[in-house]
């Protein structure tokens, strides 16, 4: 059938027209690359020493921080134990909780973490059938940070119960416990990438959304009938003819020139309803819309210069985990002073900074982080933050209580003020 199509006449085309429309014989076959079997061999052992690396990281995030905090918990209680009066056995107590804490991550890592690994590895339907949350990311809050924040606490009770001050845990929450969760994190985004080779720049534009404007595509003019005797008759309606722009209007504004400045009423030139626009507009979409209509990057520069404008998606994506979570680091930081640390406040920090955590089980890019950052993280935060500097003065920054506040007021405003009738108006006043 191809070949009967090829050859078949095209009436109305020139030879160039027909080349360019058709398949032809010096078309070069389409051939699979092939693969020594040396080749094979060295990308199958790049994806097995991967696949190991990831989780050993995994696993090492996962038992670490939990020894460690116990440890430290455990030299609280032996000596809470040994300056008791009378003075008790505070090394049975120590070793009593280091085994507990062998025991418990032991118990865990084989009746947790490796069945639900190996389900995910099998790919089972009830765990990644809609790829809409991170079941790995659920396990290690829940079995890693939450007992690490429970024995911060612990150890805070402890030590006001008796009346003294041994250790604030000053850099141990935010230096091993939430860094130990982004390496999870930067680890679940980053496995299924290749880690050698250069980045697609397509790639990159579909993993990273933002909203532009794109598919700008010109409108044919309409042009006027062809003039001749009236016919007499009903006026019959129909839709409005357009007259045809200069040509150089036309072409200032294809340069985006003044003609192409959005109206007073907030509608841009080109959309139907302004008449006599060459240009229309067909919407707001995600970067990935755009490198499909223009089929181009639009980080490509070039100039001896373009080295300084390298980016890489791999490379963002760590840039992205510690962005994602610089709030609630804060937010534990400030469990470490003394004064904040040997008090009741730790309650409400580490609970919120838990839920806060949670937000890890949403897939990157979800349109539920919004949602949940403004409920799990900036609502609860913004109280507790006016709470710590009304009591303890300015320990947290302010910069962050005004980025919570904010945050809030921009989400009620932009997703439910906005639908109310007096401001549902075309008009653009602001």
């Amino acid at each position: 059938m191809l070949v009967e199509a090829d050859n078949a006449p095209v009436r109305g085309l020139t030879s160039p027209q027909r080349d360019r429309g058709r398949l032809t014989a010096t078309t070069a076959p389409f051939s699979l690359p092939s693969f020594s079997s040396l080749e094979l061999r060295s990308m199958g052992s790049g994806r097995t020493l991967k696949f190991a690396l990831c989780e050993v990281l995994q696993f090492a995030g996962l038992c670490v921080p939990l020894f460690i905090v116990m440890q430290r918990f455990a030299v609280i209680v032996a000596k809470v134990k040994t300056s008791a009066q009378p003075p008790g056995d505070g090394s049975t107590a120590y070793w009593l909780i280091v085994a507990s804490s062998i025991a418990y991550v032991t118990s865990t890592a084989l009746l947790v973490w490796v069945p639900m690994k190996y389900m995910v590895f099998m790919k089972k339907k009830f765990l990644i059938g809609r790829k809409k949350w991170r079941p790995v990311a659920l396990v290690y809050v829940i079995l890693s940070t939450l007992p690490c924040f429970a024995f911060l606490i612990a150890s805070s009770e402890v030590q006001i119960n008796n009346n003294m001050q041994h250790d604030t845990f000053t850099e141990l929450p935010v230096s091993l416990v939430l860094f130990s969760l982004i390496c999870i994190d930067v680890v679940e985004r980053i496995r299924h990438c290749r880690l050698t080779g250069q980045g697609n720049d397509m790639e990159r534009d579909a993993d990273i959304p933002s909203t532009v404007l794109t598919h700008v595509e010109q409108v044919t003019p309409v042009t006027p009938a062809v003039p001749g005797p009236a016919v007499p008759g009903p006026a019959v309606p129909g839709p409005a003819v357009l007259t045809p722009m200069p040509a150089n209007q036309h072409n200032d504004r294809n340069q985006n020139g003044p003609g192409t400045r959005p109206e007073t009423n907030g509608t841009v030139p080109g959309i139907p309803g302004n008449p006599g626009r060459p240009f229309s507009i067909s919407g707001l979409s995600s970067r990935s819309a755009s490198t499909t209509a223009y089929r181009m990057s639009p980080y490509a520069y070039t100039g001896p210069l373009r080295f300084l404008c390298a980016s890489d998606a791999r490379a963002e994506v760590l840039v992205d985990s510690f962005m994602f979570w610089m709030d609630t680091v804060e937010m534990v930081r400030v469990a470490g002073h003394p004064v904040v640390y040997y008090s009741g406040w730790v309650f409400p920090i580490y609970i919120f900074s838990f839920l806060s955590c949670l937000r890890v089980v949403v897939m990157p890019h979800s349109p539920l982080l919004s949602s949940l950052g403004v409920a799990l993280q900036d609502f609860p935060f913004f109280f507790v933050r006016v709470g710590l500097v009304a009591f303890f003065g300015f320990v947290t920054p302010v910069l962050y209580l005004m980025k919570n506040l904010l945050v809030c007021l921009a989400f009620i405003y932009f997703n439910f003020v906005t639908r109310l009738r007096v401001f549902n108006t075309e008009r653009m006043f602001f």
